[in-house]
Order: structure tokens, then sequence, then C-alpha cells
């Protein structure tokens, strides 16, 4: 279980050394622009002064060549603004200086591109603009140093919505021995008849996602207004059959896929989605719904719409006499059972440094890095095949065997689930099982493939990130399993392998060169109190 404490230690300490490298560089980089400034006319190497996404001078953010940024953070079924309904699209002065900047009024410095070339010229001036560049940066830094900080004081900021809900206070402190239900005397007939009431201009649909004019409609929604990373740079981008796949699993229920259209133009400008699944919180499994793709049109975060669509998404769930519901946000709602960590494993380097997904290591060239991070052609276990109808069954069994003797918290899956869920689809998701003589499945290993949009880098739009899914090593060694799936996503077009802390996937972050992220992930179980749990007890992971 890691502690807010901690985690705003370790962010806080990894901001102050980025602000001191940072001082330290454009400090030098500005005493040797004096040194050298006069009424002509010089040049000096821009190559010494690494660059930030914006194209500002700065120091490198990495110590290593996997200390890697997170992409979004996690695949959050809530983002910051679903917890107030409140506007999230306020900008900060980092912002603003992504695209241009802009000296003072005496027009000393012109508003410009900041781009960084192999030469840059440099004139009498140019120890001003780099001064100006020294402290955006900085600015930029502190701010992100602030950000980190406030993470930890989420915990005791009030939560307006979700202190109206059946879930634990964050100062809640619950024993080993309680594990249940907050509320359980409500009934089916207590539960609301009739939908919410949208605000003037704006209706409930429930969308049909095997229609393709409709699942376009979701797709585009997503695209366009989804999870972001802080900085911006990186969009989750859920393909069409990836959508497809995540919301009809066996008994889905098209009334729980729910959105909101504009009267006028029928425009679908948000959603949010459950399925049901059979969830297990320490000894008690429960009929739960597993909530996700809650999503609001941009131009109407200030509608206050997203506590409207979780109320109404829990409505059509407890007309089912279903009164608990799995969910993970990148934010610190109450109460969170567990708090989860990314990491990355870099499979494309040249690619992650171009999008600055992470940066080049000082003292380390590409090549070097390349090197180091190179994997072998071929899976190293030979048995390892593509995973086929016939080992369904199998499947089943080895995930049921280890989710008991394993986790605290898992899906408890049906066999008509595991085929749903792990046989393989092109784009979406890839599985594999070694199995002995006999056919019997002694190895399973998974990924399910989630990209995220570029923006505004001129070379790159796209970045082919996978996520790992479930893995069980019986015959064979975890970290020789993890290495050829490794192995298999790099031969798939990956850039980038993600994981969380969950199960055993911590054991081999450091053997298999998996670099720690800025990216946080809390599970919650609505309507539920139960002790908090560590990562490796997790045995759930959701898209």
């Amino acid at each position: 279980y890691i502690s807010m404490s901690e985690i705003v230690s370790e962010g806080a300490s990894e901001a102050q050394d980025d602000l001191r490298q940072i001082m330290d560089q454009v400090d030098r980089a500005i005493s040797k622009v004096q040194s050298q400034t006069s009424p002509t006319t010089t040049t000096t190497d821009a190559s010494s002064l690494p660059t930030t996404a914006n194209g500002l001078y700065s120091g490198s953010s990495s110590s290593s060549s996997n200390n890697v940024r997170n992409v979004v953070g996690s695949s959050s079924s809530l983002k910051t603004h679903a917890e107030e309904g409140g506007n999230s699209e306020k900008k900060s002065a980092v912002e603003t200086t992504e695209t241009s900047l802009k000296g003072p009024s005496d027009g000393l410095i012109p508003t410009a591109e900041v781009s960084v070339s192999p030469v840059v010229e440099v004139k009498k001036t140019d120890a001003e603009v780099i001064q100006f560049l020294h402290d955006q940066e900085i600015k930029k830094q502190r701010e992100k140093l602030a950000r980190l900080q406030l993470k930890g004081q989420e915990i005791e900021k009030e939560h307006k919505f979700w202190n109206t809900q059946p879930v634990l206070g964050i100062k809640d402190s619950v024993s080993e021995d309680v594990n249940g239900p907050i509320n359980s005397s409500v009934t089916v007939a207590d539960v609301k008849p009739e939908p919410y009431n949208m605000p003037t201009g704006f209706a409930w649909c429930s969308l049909d996602v095997t229609d393709p004019n409709q699942i376009l409609e979701m797709y585009n929604l997503l695209n366009e207004n989804y999870v972001e990373d802080d900085d911006c740079m990186f969009r989750f981008d859920y393909s069409i059959p990836f959508l497809q796949w995540a919301l009809s699993p066996p008994g889905f229920i098209r009334d729980w896929h729910v959105g909101v259209r504009n009267v006028k133009n029928n425009a679908l400008m948000g959603c949010i989605t459950a399925v049901p699944v059979h969830v297990r919180v320490h000894d008690k499994t429960e009929r739960m719904a597993e909530i996700n793709f809650l999503c609001v049109h941009k131009k109407l975060r200030t509608k206050r719409l997203a506590p409207v669509l979780i109320k109404e998404i829990t409505r059509r769930v407890n007309l089912l006499d279903i009164w608990q519901a799995v969910y993970t946000a990148g934010v610190v709602l109450p109460k969170p059972v567990a708090k989860c960590r990314y990491h990355h494993r870099n499979l494309n380097p040249k690619k992650l440094v171009e999008v600055k997904f992470t940066s080049l290591p000082p003292k380390m060239t590409m090549a070097n890095l390349i090197k180091s991070l190179k994997l072998p052609a071929t899976p190293s276990q030979k048995s390892l095949r593509v995973m086929g109808p016939e080992d369904v069954v199998g499947v089943h069994l080895l995930l049921k065997e280890y989710l008991e003797a394993k986790t605290k918290l898992c899906q408890v899956f049906s066999v008509e689930e595991v085929a749903h869920i792990f046989l393989p689809r092109h784009s979406v998701v890839n599985s594999y099982v070694i199995a002995d003589g006999n056919g019997v499945v002694t190895d399973f290993c998974s990924f399910y493939h989630l990209p995220s949009t570029v923006i505004g880098n001129k070379t790159h739009s796209k970045l082919h990130a996978v996520y790992c899914y479930y893995n069980v090593a019986k015959s064979v060694s975890f970290a020789e399993l993890m290495k050829d799936l490794l192995v298999a996503a790099r031969n798939e077009g990956a850039d980038v392998v993600n994981a969380l802390d969950v199960m055993e996937n911590e054991s081999v972050f450091k053997e298999l060169q998996f670099g720690q992220g800025d990216g946080f992930l809390q599970y919650y179980v609505y309507n539920w109190k139960c002790a908090a749990m560590e990562p490796s007890a997790v045995g759930l992971v959701l898209l």
C-alpha cells in the first residue's frame, strides 16, 4: 500500500531534482552566451541544451533510460472533472507557453515559435531571451512540483458529490475483519423509477454498441474529449473494435451504455458505461457493475453533467438489484481500496524520445540506449503459442486457481467470459499459452492494445502502447514469461508496454528494465467497506 506521504515525497524530490538540473544547465548557457555576446552576430551550438516537450531549454528529467513519464496515467474510468462536475479546462500559465512566448511590452522579445535546431543564431539580445526561457521553465517545474504536492492534499479536500454517496470517507479506518456493504437496507422499491432530469437542451439515450453509427459516435466523443496526460501531449485512442469488445461481454446490458444527446442536433455529448461482473473482495463474491468511459464533451464541463451521469448509471444498475460497483480513477476520491502505480518498458527508444514520452539520459547516445533495451528476435520459450478456442477451459482453470490463491480483489470469470475476453483479436487483445504434453495449460500471458494520439508532434501521430493484462507462470519463471511477452508485444508493433504493480508484476520490473512512471491508479468499490490492500493483492485489471 503506497501512502500519500510517500507519493508526494518521491514526486516532489524528482521535481526538485529536475528544477535544479534546469537551473544549472540554463545558467551555464546564459553565461556562455553572455561571454560571447558582442555587437556582431555569433553562433552557439544548441545540442548542449536538452529540450522539453514545448521546445524550451531544460534539464533532462530522467536519470536512467527507463525513467519515463506516464501516458495519460491510467485507464481512468473517472477523470478529475467527474468528481465535482466542475470546469476542468482551466489553463495554467505553462499551457500558454507551449505554442508561443511573449516578451515584455517594449518589443525586445517578440512572440515566436520556440524550436531547437542544430545551430542557433545568437544576437545581442539572446541573453535576455534565454533568461526569459529560463524563468518560464523554472515556473513550469515549480507548478509541476505544486501539483505533486496537491496530490497529497487531495485527501483532505471536500468532495461535494462523493460525500453524498455510500462510500468510505478519506479519513475512515476499517479493521481487517470488516468486509461488506455500507448500505444494505435499500431495495429496488426505493429506486427512482424515472431517469434524472437533464439540463435544458439535453436528453438521455441508450447506446447500441453493435450499431456502426452509434459506436462511431462514441469513438469520436472519446477520441476528442477523453483522458489526457497532465501536459496535454497524449490522449487515449480507443479503437472501435476495442470498444465493442470491452462493452459487449456475455450478459451485457444495453441500458447500461448511457449517453447524453443534444436535443437540437442529436449529437452525442457525454457517456458512461457499465458491464455486469462478479467480483470477489477478500472472501466475499458479489454481482457488481464495472464502470468505465465516463466522458463529457469539453464544451459542457461547466454543466455539471458528470455527477448526473454517475447517478443515472447507479440508478439503472440498482433497478436490477445490484448495489456494488468497481471502478478506477487517476485521482484520489473517497476512498481507494488500493493505490497502484504505472511502470513502462520502452520498446522503441528513438520514437519515445521524439514524442517526449521519455528523454535521453545524460551522457548516453541514442545508439547506446537502443542497445541497452534490445530484446531477442523471438520468444525464448519455444512452446509459447497463441491461445486458441481449445485452450479456453484450461485458461479458465489456471486463472481461477491463481486469483483465488494470490489476490484479494479480482473478477470471478466464467468460461464464457474467458472466451470473450482473452481469445485474440487483432489490435485489441493478444493472449499466449504454454501447454504440457497432455494439453494442459500451465502458463498464460496477455496484453491489450490501447494507443494514444500524440498531440502536436509533426513526426508522429500515434503512440502504440499495450498494457499488461493477466499473466500466470507455472512451468517457467515469471520473469521468463514476461520477457517473452515483451518480445511478442514488440513483434506486434508496440512502442511501449505499460504495467501496473498489481499481482506479481512488480517482481520483474527491475530485471526487465521497466521504468517507474508518474501515474497512479486508484481502485474503488462502491457501497463497500473493507480494509485497504497492497497493489500485489489486486487481481483485477480494468480497461
